[in-house]
Parts: C-alpha cells; structure tokens; sequence
C-alpha cells in the first residue's frame, strides 16, 4: 500500500497528532460517509453534523481556550482537512468555518466579538460563511458593488454576493462592503452580518458539477442595517486584511488537493489490485505501475512543500507567494493525478458510486476558487520583480 513508501511527515509525528487522526477516523466512519447520500440530495449536509463536530472538539482547533477552541496549532486543522479530503467528502464546510472566518475573528475583532462568536463557532451553535466575490466581481476584489452607507450609528448595506460556501446555513457571514460610495473617502470594509436580521435573504443552493453536499448560494442585501460595532477592524482596510489572511485560505485548498491526491492513489492501488483484466490483474500491467509511480512521485514531491508551509503557517511566517504557489501547484496537481487514477479505474470510475468519480468533479474548482491559479501566477511574479519592477 501507499504508506509503506509515504515519508514520515513530522508534522504529524506527535502522539496528539495521532489520537486526533484516529478520532477523525473514527468521526468520518461512523458518522459522515453513511450520510454523504443524503447530503448530495439535499445540496447541503445536516446542522447535527456540526454539533457533533463540535462535541468533538473538531471546530475552530486552532482558536484559544478561552474562546471555546482547542488551544492547538494549525497542524491539527491541517489534519482534519487531510482526512476528509483522502476519503472523497466534500461537505460540510468545517474549514471555511474554523480557517477562514475564525482567524478573521480572532486576528481584527473586539474582544466583543470574539466573545460573542467564537465560542459558538466552536461548539458547532453557529454556521459562518464569508462573503467576498460578486456577479461581477470575483479575483478582482476592488471592483466589488456591495455598499454602505454610513448612517450615524449604523451601515445601511445594499447588494448582492455570489458562490458562497456555507451561504444557505450561515447564521453569520462576513461581508465586503464599500463604506462611503461614491466619494473621497471610499473603501473596501468589513461587516459581521447575522442572517437573521431584516432584509439579509438566501438564494437556493446552486447545483453544481461537483461539491454537491457544500451549500453553496447567493446572499442578498436589501436595505439592512448593521451596527457599527458588527464593523470588523478599520474602516477601509478590509482589502488590506483579506489579502493577509488569504495566504491561509490558499494553503488549506493545496492542503486539500495534496489530501487528494493521496486518497485517489490509495484507492486506485487498491481497486488495481482487486480488479483484473486478460486474467491478470490490472496493477500486473506496467502501464498501471508507471502511472501510478508518476502520481505517487508528484503527491510525494507537493505534500514535502505543502508540510513546510504548514510550518511557516504555524511560525506566522508564510508568505502570500508560497501559499500562491502550493495552491496552483498542488490543484493542477491533484486535477492531473485524479484523472490518471479515474482512467485507470475504467468504466467504473466514471460511476458516481465510486469515491473516484466524486473526487474528479469535487476538485475541478479548486483551480478556480481562493483566486484563480492564473492569479496566482501574477501573485508570484509580482513577488519576484518585486525589488525591479517599482
């Protein structure tokens, strides 16, 4: 099998590291894959889903003691994201929660804020999304239409956002609004918005090629008033805050393509085994055996880079170019290697009964979204020329 040849990764060398794995197995075993059904059916995964997580103690890993969270680093979500992914889930949206929404949190809220969400967060009492891209608007984060209005002690939000994970359950999202349209004093704002107040509505889950368990929609704004004190950090520096903590939501979607990667290579070593052809089994063909030894070697290769920017994540010193980079490697990289792996499956890999088959329609939008792998490529150009081009 795979782990005889895997590398052992340090960063998961602990004996912490290999309870919360056996526990995270356990949870995907007994309680998610048997539900995976459903939740394709119905476009979205359970709310019971979430607060088992949390009883577990496997949201918000990451986030102090002291508001509800683990007190671990970020090896630990690294973990959870990798176990899931190797296993095909594409739901719920664990890590758009704990990675994403709780560090913004944590990082620019009052302690207000964080007292009042995170440990929610954490418990699972509360589904959170985050609300950047537009209809018109995705990479290009600058051009985006949603505004507020300053209205003394209040924003009155007016717009509309797209492609939000999490969208359809959210109880609260984190939205980017322009404060003081229209004039000098413009710029790109953040807001914590709870879905229950007047005129904060939900578009239906959007079917999608793949991601079918992961809520995914529209939210619209109409008229609706947030408190200032729901502002997240400054007044126009919400553009300066989403480009820092972008870097992390870039690693977690290299996290989860490197994790698949894996996962299909264990799969199809497996099914090539077991499944034979001309009275041999097809893993007998050297054809099977190069392939596979050119997946195992390109994983192998991105999951010793995506591990040392786990650790610059953990030492708070990844850079927005690394995280570019393991992002559009590792996804062009999982995209190649799942369409080896699903070749190598036949006809069967194109039946969605097989993880296979969930994994190669999952993982086509991981070149898209957390920005464009085009866009990473300007990002890491840019830090090139950086010291040139002025």
């Amino acid at each position: 099998m795979l782990q005889n040849i895997l590398l052992e990764r340090k960063i998961y060398a602990s004996e912490e590291h290999k309870m919360m794995q056996a526990m995270i197995q356990e949870f995907i075993a007994n309680e998610v894959l048997d539900q995976v059904d459903e939740w394709e059916k119905n476009g979205m995964v359970s709310r019971e889903i979430w607060k088992r997580a949390g009883e577990l103690g496997l949201l918000c890993i990451d986030m102090p003691e002291a508001y509800g969270g683990g007190g671990l680093d970020f090896t630990f979500n690294a973990l959870l994201i990798e176990e899931f992914a190797k296993k095909g889930i594409s739901g719920p949206g664990f890590s758009l929660h704990s990675d994403i929404v709780a560090p913004y949190l944590l990082n620019y809220g009052t302690e207000a804020q964080k007292q009042k969400y995170l440990p929610l967060m954490a418990k699972g009492d509360i589904i959170t999304a985050i609300g950047m891209t537009e209809p018109n608007c995705g990479s290009d984060l600058k051009a985006l239409r949603t505004t507020a209005v300053d209205k003394g002690d209040h924003y009155l939000v007016n717009g509309q956002k797209t492609f939000i994970t999490n969208g359809f359950m959210c109880d609260m999202a984190i939205v980017a609004v322009k404060t003081n349209p229209n004039t000098e004093e413009e710029g790109v704002t953040l807001l914590i918005m709870e879905s229950s107040i007047e005129g904060f509505t939900k578009g239906i889950p959007f079917k999608k090629i793949g991601m079918k368990s992961q809520d995914t929609c529209e939210l619209f704004f109409d008229n609706v008033k947030v408190p200032k004190e729901n502002r997240l950090g400054d007044e126009k520096m919400g553009f300066k805050i989403m480009m820092k903590e972008l870097a992390r939501e870039r690693l977690t979607v290299g996290i989860f393509a490197v994790a698949t990667a894996e996962g299909a290579i264990e799969s199809t070593v497996e099914y090539t085994t077991q499944r034979t052809a001309f009275n041999t089994p097809i893993a007998g063909f050297q054809n099977t055996q190069f392939k596979l030894a050119e997946c195992s070697t390109q994983m192998q290769i991105h999951q010793t880079f995506l591990d040392r920017c786990i650790e610059l994540l953990v030492d708070h010193k990844l850079t927005s170019e690394s995280a570019s980079m393991i992002k559009y490697s590792a996804t062009d990289m999982c995209g190649n290697v799942v369409d080896q792996c699903l070749q190598l499956f036949g006809g069967y890999g194109y039946m969605w009964d097989y993880p296979i088959a969930r994994m190669y329609a999952d993982n086509r939008v991981a070149r898209i979204y957390a920005g464009t792998n085009e866009i990473m490529k300007i990002l890491i150009a840019r830090g090139l020329f950086k010291d040139i081009l002025k």
